[in-house]
This record gives structure tokens, C-alpha cells and sequence, in this order.
């Protein structure tokens, strides 16, 4: 029987398996790495670079970096988590993310990430940007003011719902996620309630109408969880066993 092939994450030999990335296998191992952009059900992206590792010594994305034998990986130090803070900070800056008027507070992916950073504030200055809103829809709102750029509705609905309808255009302050339809509104386009891309949204941009605050808040899922605990169960769920 070959002997069994492992990386090592913060001084843990972790296994992993042809074809898995670093976060692949971390996340089989019940390792955290904190992100946002990325999910197991599409084609990793390495945008959102939250889940930043020291991999021998130099910095890469474990979304996309390859798992092979005799990787040192540093991951829960300090240097990393203060690095994963300034994103995280920056991300709230550039949009307008006022977590208790916002439908998708204590759900939120980004305030799940804050939370397990241990952010406090802001620290930069407010960009405010002046992004339109897109209410044209009879089933979902698309509130551009708190995209993120994470590319997980692009994904969805090019990979899951073979559709295309979200692309992300412009760049720095001018991105801005854009609807491929004959008109750019949402109303003319082939997105359902139904599809991936309408469920994806780790913030929210993307909000499903009429069913707003059905959960009470403080009953939410990162009001009372850890974002690693909750992540690692549904990725692993997720992912299942891609291996065949």
C-alpha cells in the first residue's frame, strides 16, 4: 500500500488527495481557512484573497493552489488573520454594508468573517459608492451596493443554470456587477428564484423578495456559530466525495 500523502498546515500533517487544492484538503481535515468567493460546487476563482496561506514561505491562495507533497502551509498566525482583517475592513468600506438595516444580517457571510477576525471597525474612510439598485425583478432585488465582487452568481449561473446572466465589468471604484439582458435590468433576464445564482449571495446584494426577516434577528445562523464551524460542515457536505 503507497504511503499516504500529506501537506502540512500550522505544524498539522494534513492528507490529501490527487487533484485537491489547499483548501480542499484543509477543509476535508477540518481546518478552517477563512474566504469568501470561494465554494466547493464551482470552479475556484482566488478573488476575494482572504483565504491567503504562507505556502513555503511565500503567499498564495488556498482556493487555488494545488496540494502536494511536502507543502508547508502557515495559516491561523497573526500576520495572515491581520492581513484577512485589512480585506475584511476594506470590503465594508467599499460598499454599503450597514449590517442592522440590512435583510441578511446575522446571515452574512462577510459579517460571519468579521465576526471570527475579531474586526472591531472600520478603520477607513466610508467610500459611499453610488452603485443602482435593480428592483425590476417580480421575485428578486439586486441591491449592488453591497456586491462584494466574489463572483459566486457569475459562477452559479454560467456552471449550475447554464444561463450567464451576471458578468462583473469596470475596475477599482468603477466595478460594478452588470445583467446580461437586452435591457442590463433583471426583469429581462433568465434568472428564476429557483436557480443557483439567485441563492448564492454570501452578503446581500442578491435578496429573494417576500421573505425578508422571517428568521427573527438574534435567532440567525452567525448570531449564535462560529462562520469556520458552519462552513466546514455545509463544504464538506457539499463537496461530498468530487473524487469519484
Amino acid at each position: 500500500m503507497s504511503q499516504q500523502q500529506t501537506i502540512t498546515i500550522d505544524g498539522q500533517a494534513v492528507p490529501f488527495q490527487e487533484g485537491d487544492t489547499i483548501m480542499e484538503a484543509a477543509t476535508r481535515a477540518g481546518v478552517y481557512i477563512p474566504h469568501l468567493c470561494h465554494n466547493p460546487e464551482f470552479t475556484p476563482h482566488g478573488s476575494c484573497k482572504l483565504c491567503t496561506v504562507k505556502v513555503n514561505g511565500r503567499n498564495a491562495t488556498a482556493c487555488t493552489f494545488p496540494a502536494d507533497i511536502g507543502l508547508e502551509v502557515q495559516n491561523n498566525t497573526e500576520e495572515l488573520n491581520q492581513a484577512r482583517r485589512v480585506i475584511t475592513q476594506l470590503l465594508f468600506v467599499e460598499g454599503n454594508h450597514l449590517c442592522p438595516g440590512c435583510e441578511k444580517t446575522g446571515n452574512c457571510n462577510l459579517q460571519g468573517v468579521a465576526y471570527y477576525l475579531n474586526m472591531l471597525d472600520d478603520h477607513f474612510p466610508l467610500f459611499y459608492p453610488a452603485r443602482e439598485m435593480d428592483a425590476s425583478h417580480p421575485d428578486i432585488l439586486l441591491d449592488r451596493d453591497r456586491c462584494i465582487f466574489c463572483g459566486l452568481c457569475v459562477r452559479a449561473s454560467r456552471e449550475v443554470d447554464g444561463k450567464d446572466v451576471f458578468g462583473i465589468a469596470g475596475r477599482g471604484v468603477g466595478n460594478h456587477l452588470v445583467v446580461n439582458s437586452p435591457s442590463g435590468l433583471l426583469k429581462d433576464s433568465g434568472l428564476e428564484v429557483t436557480d443557483k445564482a439567485a441563492q448564492v449571495c454570501p452578503v446581500g446584494a442578491i435578496i429573494v423578495k417576500r421573505h425578508g426577516f422571517e428568521v427573527p434577528i438574534g435567532q440567525r445562523l452567525y448570531d449564535h456559530r462560529q462562520i469556520s464551524d458552519v462552513s466546514l460542515e455545509n463544504e464538506m457536505a457539499n463537496a461530498g466525495d468530487h473524487h469519484g
